[in-house]
């Protein structure tokens, strides 16, 4: 059996691990940070502008210490070198995962040469030299794209919002018609600009949606027009130029890059028209930093490493199912979204790379929102309820605009609800145990966390975020061992989906329906 292959539960390390959960399982957080004073400073990793805290969570040192020998005795290290020198690590679909190449020091040739694409073209149209065909600066840019072709750029584009310029950043992704109507209703086609974002140039939604667009914008200008007002991201040329973008208008993609990974490359073309050229390339400055300090650091201060064992701590071993993210941001009120297909997309996966199927428990269902709204909503469950949910909480020290007093606010939030989740609240000898109430304002506490405090939300360390995020991803599924970088389940559902179309709209079917969905397409078809 090759080294990388190995099963976690074959290891000698997994069999530690669940003789030390043993022992530790009911061991209260608090007993840790009672008995030893340097918990916080063991538990703690500062770098660049981040301080991560993993001192709340159900783990002292023993457990990190054989978190650590799983991740050794599973090949982690020569797994990382694979990962980035562009070994094909994507075995299902013969591929290299080499996203990180788009952000590294040294690049491709053919990636230096989309940036300086790129830079060139979104200065153009910020400066108003590119202009509509009736002679109008753009004004406006719509993004068609779906999965990470939308979420990514979306997301950052809102992120970075403080970072903006004066162009308008609309999205569409949803194959439901009343997106693209609402969108298209508040543009002017005299001044728009449409990024047609698909690598196949086949994908069903964005393909849909680019027509809807393209009819729209045909109502008033003749095709001749279409050069100066649609732009395709695609690795499909043939395609895009049936549909109508000469190739000097079509920026490349590669098949090393996954779709939920692409928003560092021309995917993120409306990103870089929405900051600028020279803020696009800090955000993937950021990212380099963290792809750095992941590939060099030893493991024992690496973030995504040790990240990702806590959370594999508690799937595999405290049968966690679920992990919340609750940026103390507005502007990352998308990023839990864009988390949720990076981390479900690719670990969500139950058969291992020896092709058999997984014994272990793999993929984390991720959800969140953003605090302190999150905070007036699902937290009575995270306190009180019957769930152990480890939570991430990300904020920053520095606000981006000039009121301290709220962002002091804000953080008093951000800190209290950690404290809380930890210490809990019980029952004291000044209180009235005898009053009807007072049972239900116990807090058992003991509740897991870990803080992200990050000096001040900007590209550089926005990139260096979401880095991290990628890379806690990969050390999760080359541990559980699992294929992360294929998205086989997607399928299916588009398949049936196309057969489905052809139905409703032609009343025929060319083959045999469940009960239950005949039944839904007589009532769809009936009315």
């Amino acid at each position: 059996m090759k080294r990388s292959h190995i099963n976690p539960d074959e290891t000698k390390a997994w069999g530690k691990l669940e003789k030390h959960f043993e022992e530790i399982k009911d061991v209260n957080i608090n007993q840790w940070f009672e008995n030893h004073p340097d918990r916080v400073k063991n538990l703690q990793i500062k770098w660049d502008s981040f301080l991560v805290d993993f001192s709340k969570n159900r783990i002292n040192e023993k457990t990190v210490e054989l978190l650590l020998e799983l991740a050794h005795e599973m090949g982690l290290k020569e797994g990382i070198e694979a990962y980035f020198k562009g070994e094909k690590i994507n075995k299902t679909e013969d591929r290299a995962v080499l996203h990180t190449a788009l952000r590294g020091e040294e690049k491709p040739e053919e990636v230096q040469e989309t940036l300086d694409r790129m830079k060139i073209f979104s200065q153009s149209i910020i400066d108003g030299k590119w202009l509509g065909f009736s002679g109008k600066r753009i004004t406006d840019i719509v993004n068609i794209g779906i999965g990470g072709s939308d979420l990514g750029p979306r997301m950052a584009v809102e992120a970075l919002s403080y970072y903006r310029n004066h162009l308008n950043i609309h999205f569409i992704s949803n194959i439901d018609g009343d997106q693209s109507a609402e969108v298209l209703k508040r543009i002017n086609p005299e001044t728009t600009l449409f990024i047609i974002v698909s690598k196949s140039f086949t994908t069903l939604e964005t393909l849909h949606n680019a027509k809807i667009c393209r009819r729209w914008f045909l109502q008033t200008f003749p095709k001749k027009a279409m050069p100066q007002h649609f732009i395709g991201v695609s690795s499909n040329i043939e395609e895009a130029n049936k549909f109508g973008i000469g190739k000097k208008n079509i920026f490349p993609m590669w098949d090393w890059v996954g779709g939920r990974f692409s928003v560092w490359s021309a995917v993120g073309l409306s990103l870089c028209c929405a900051i600028g050229f020279e803020n696009f390339n800090q955000f993937l400055k950021g990212a380099q930093k963290m792809d750095t300090h992941f590939r060099k650091t030893d493991f024992s201060k690496n973030i995504p490493v040790i990240k990702a064992l806590i959370s594999i701590w508690y799937n595999n071993f405290y049968e966690v199912e679920t992990q919340a993210i609750i940026p103390y941001s507005s502007y990352l009120e998308r990023l839990v979204p864009y988390l949720q297909q990076a981390f479900m997309e690719s670990n969500g996966k139950n058969i291992s790379r020896n092709r058999k199927k997984v014994s272990w428990q793999t993929g984390n269902i991720i959800w969140g929102a953003t605090g302190s709204n999150a905070q007036h909503a699902f937290f009575q469950l995270l306190h009180q309820g019957t769930k152990l949910i480890p939570c991430d909480f990300i904020g920053f020290k520095k606000p981006l605009h000039a009121d301290q007093k709220t962002h002091d606010l804000l953080i008093s939030n951000f800190f209290a609800q950690t404290e809380a989740l930890l210490r809990g609240k019980q029952q004291t000898s000044e209180d009235n145990s005898s009053h009807p109430a007072s049972a239900f304002k116990v807090f058992e506490g003991n509740k897991p966390s870990t803080t992200l405090l990050i000096n001040q939300l900007s590209p550089e360390t926005l990139g260096s975020l979401l880095a991290l995020y990628e890379q806690e991803i990969f050390v999760q599924g080359f541990i559980w061992n699992i294929f992360s970088y294929d998205q086989w389940g997607v399928e299916l559902g588009k398949e049936l989906a196309s057969s489905l179309c052809d139905i409703l709209q032609n009343k025929t079917s060319h083959r045999n329906l469940d009960n239950s969905t005949q039944a839904l397409v007589d009532s769809y078809v009936g009315d």
